[in-house]
């Protein structure tokens, strides 16, 4: 169980991982000791998962994002895991989703240019059989980031 105080540290780093536990330590009224064992137990009990750095985009030479929305005729526990493997295998699809409704699958796609969806599409096509793949691409990203609401947490 969890308290407004850790809920606190898990917002500050989730702005900031690289910030010094001495100034988390201020901002929740905390000895530095103190804020380091809370961190280390949201650690231990898997409220933190990762330690990571966010890189810009355009820097990164992926500022275009294409979602692409999948049908599938197979449902079988072997095919989901060969489709897990083949998404793994392709560094470009940065996140993958099951979905309710008339689409089986969403991937979302960062890439150099727009152009570049094909190169990927047959690496895709290549390692897993598909029905229907739809794509979208992105005008403008209006939200973007993984600070995820903590009022939720337990």
């Amino acid at each position: 169980m969890i308290d407004d105080r850790d809920r606190k540290i898990l917002d500050l780093l989730q702005l900031d991982a690289a910030m010094p536990v001495a100034a988390i330590a201020d901002k929740v009224a905390l000895s530095p000791s103190a804020c380091s064992r809370r961190i280390q137990k949201l650690e231990d009990e898997g409220y933190i998962v990762a330690r990571v750095a966010q890189l810009d985009r355009g820097k990164a030479g992926v500022p275009t994002t294409v979602f692409a929305l999948i049908k599938t005729a197979h449902h079988s526990d072997e095919w989901i895991e060969e489709f897990r493997r083949a998404i793994a295998d392709i560094a470009e699809v940065v996140e993958a989703h099951r979905l309710t409704g008339s689409y089986d699958y969403l991937l979302k796609i960062v890439l150099p240019r727009v152009e570049h969806y094909d190169v990927v599409y047959r690496r895709l096509v290549k390692r897993i059989e598909l029905f229907d793949v739809s794509a979208f691409i992105s005008m403008e990203t209006l939200k973007s980031g993984a600070v995820l609401p903590v009022g939720y947490a337990v």
